[in-house]
Order: structure tokens, then sequence, then C-alpha cells
């Protein structure tokens, strides 16, 4: 009987959320203060009718949403595979299904080849605001799918 591979260095306890911590900050303080402003432009305005209050209200209800919307995206990895969290969408993913991670130079966000011969984005790890970060939280999903993915830890487990 084999003693179990160690875990190596540098890889992050699971489970592990990847997101860009920056740009949702961002987003949701000005979504509201977006919010905050039309509502108080809406009850400061004298001639507005309750219904035209109220679709100032709801206008910017409709704004918070959708920076709220595009705050969503993490990357969440976990002992059976991750879960990717893009803007509308969720797909879970098995560490066996992820051949490699990218993040190029000039790359929006990281994709990951699939063993299918597909590449799925998963927009919680995007270079806009903090380069360095994403780099990093590439580097780390990278050796994650290099640890999970080549069964090393299975064999750990169940040997």
């Amino acid at each position: 009987m084999s003693a179990p591979t160690p875990r190596p260095t540098g890889l992050p306890a699971l489970p592990a959320t990847f997101r860009p911590t920056r740009s949702r900050v961002v987003l949701l303080a000005v979504g509201a203060m977006m919010f905050v402003v039309i509502t108080a432009i809406a009850m400061i305005l004298e001639h507005l009718s309750p219904g035209e209050r109220t679709s100032f209200v709801f206008v910017a209800l409709l704004f918070f949403g959708v920076l709220a919307l595009l705050s969503r995206p993490r990357v969440v990895a976990d002992a059976t595979g991750i879960t990717v969290v893009n803007i509308t969408r969720t797909r879970r993913l098995a560490w066996a299904e992820i051949v490699r991670v990218n993040l190029r130079a000039g790359d929006p966000w990281v994709f990951l080849d699939l063993s299918d011969g597909t590449s799925h984005p998963a927009l919680g790890i995007q270079p806009g605001i903090a380069r360095e970060k994403a780099i990093r939280d590439a580097r780390t999903l990278r050796a994650l799918v290099e640890f999970h993915g080549s069964g090393v830890d299975e064999a750990a487990e169940n040997g």
C-alpha cells in the first residue's frame, strides 16, 4: 500500500472562492449611489406625480439590479470540481472535465479548456482592475486543476 501523496504547498484549502473583489465593490457601490441619487431626485422634484416618482425608483432599482448581476461572477473550487458563476449562468464542472486554465495577455477573463473540446469563460477571474490578483488566482486555479484533475488526490483518498 502506497503512502498518500502530500498536497503541494501553495494550494488553498478547499472550498476556495475566486472573484474580482475590487470590481465587485466598485459595481455595488456605484449601484447603491445611483439608487440613492435617483431616488432622492424623485423625492425632491415637486412637480412629479406619485406614478412618476415610482417610475424613477423603479429605474434606479433596475440600474442597481444590472450592476448587481455584473458583480455576481465567481469561481468556487471544492473537492469534486468547480462551480463557475457567470453573469446569468452557473455551470458545474468536475475536475476531470477541465483540461487547461488559460489567462493570456489581453484576455478579459480566464478561459477553461474542457475535455469535450470546448472552452468555457470563467468571469470570476478577470484582470481588469486587479491584474496581479487575477494572475495569482489563475495560477492557483491552474495548480488545483493539475493536482485534482490528475487523479492524484483520488488515489490518495481511496488508497
